[in-house]
């Protein structure tokens, strides 16, 4: 049975590693907006976004 659940497990972090990737891609074009813009306030909010999703994708990787 635990066999089963740590499969499930696996599956779903695997399933939100794909979309935190897709949420980098976004956050990372939309801080290049910002930039181009010079808008220091929405360049430091996509840099927190960008840290959080590092970090979550980080323990996701390490329960692998």
């Amino acid at each position: 049975m635990k066999q089963v659940v740590n499969m499930y497990k696996k599956l779903d972090g695997q399933k939100r590693l794909a979309v935190i990737r897709l949420e980098m891609d976004y956050e990372l074009a939309t801080l290049y907006e910002a930039m181009v813009e010079n808008n220091e306030q929405k360049k430091n909010e996509c840099k927190q976004k960008l840290e959080r999703l590092r970090q979550e994708m980080l323990k996701l990787q390490s329960v692998k």
